[in-house]
């Protein structure tokens, strides 16, 4: 990991969205980070910027992150996904995360943490969300990245819950107390038809989780018209399905651009402080 903050320096806060595959993005923005010799004080995440952040909460480097994703679990990861499109099974039960992230993070509680991090997931039947801070970090992580219609939702002290996007799929909110500058990762993409496709209609599976995303986007949109956000990056991540984790090299390279502008954006704000 990167050094530790120095006594005057501004405390970090970074908060990471979710957004299926778009979130390896994410690994390009913390590597910044540590070209910068920076380390975030606290972070809180959703979906899969919670499988992010799990790592890199835990003591992995950005480039730790990066090194595991071509390995064959995530490999074997993606297979499984796939074959929901091309059977008639409607969702995964949600074991086979579970045993990834056992075997893929550095911890297992929120408490051996080096950064304090909170994950978001949505309680089903209160439609509110539900905020991890302490205890069990892979049952929390499992919870807030259990799309509908991918995973079961998870069942725990007598609450159902799903992925914590559909309440709140970019929550800077939680940490902006405990932070100087707070950093906002937004990784819901952008959509384009495909000229070759009759009449710009999406496929049915598409469809399904186009609309999830829609439903973020716009909360997202909505959060900020009254939030104190220092920073807010929105990669384009043009049409990135939600399963293209087999594309992570091509995610990275698309985001320098905004990598780059994040990098300035963050020098003014230190020097601004």
């Amino acid at each position: 990991m990167t050094r530790s903050r120095k006594r005057n320096e501004p405390r970090i806060g970074l908060a990471l969205g979710g957004g299926g595959a778009k979130g390896v993005s994410h690994i390009a923005f913390l590597q910044t980070l540590e070209d910068m010799g920076l380390r975030p004080s606290v972070l809180a995440a959703t979906s899969v910027g919670a499988v992010v952040a799990g790592h890199y909460a835990g003591g992995m480097s950005a480039t730790e992150i990066a090194d595991r994703l071509p390995q064959a679990n995530f490999a074997d990861l993606v297979k499984a996904l796939e074959l929901i499109k091309q059977s008639r099974a409607t969702k995964l039960k949600g074991q086979g995360m579970r045993k990834l992230l056992a075997a893929s993070l550095p911890v297992h509680r929120f408490e051996d943490l080096e950064i304090p991090l909170k994950v978001v997931a949505t309680d089903f039947w209160a439609r509110t969300p539900v905020v991890f801070e302490a205890g069990d970090l892979v049952t929390a992580i499992r919870a807030s990245m259990a799309l509908p219609g991918l995973y079961d939702p998870v069942k725990l002290d007598g609450r159902v819950l799903i992925d914590g996007g559909s309440v709140d799929p970019l929550p800077f909110e939680l940490i902006r107390g405990q932070c100087d500058i707070l950093v906002a990762i937004d990784v819901s993409g952008e959509k384009q038809p495909k000229r070759k496709r009759r009449g710009n209609m999406p496929s049915r599976f598409e469809a399904i989780f186009s609309a999830f995303q829609i439903m973020q986007a716009s909360i997202v949109q909505a959060k900020l018209r009254t939030a104190d956000v220092d920073i807010y990056v929105k990669p384009k991540l043009e049409n990135v399905r939600v399963l293209d984790f087999h594309k992570h090299r091509e995610i990275l390279d698309s985001v320098r651009d905004d990598v780059d502008d994040f990098r300035a954006q963050l020098t003014a704000c230190l020097e601004a402080y």
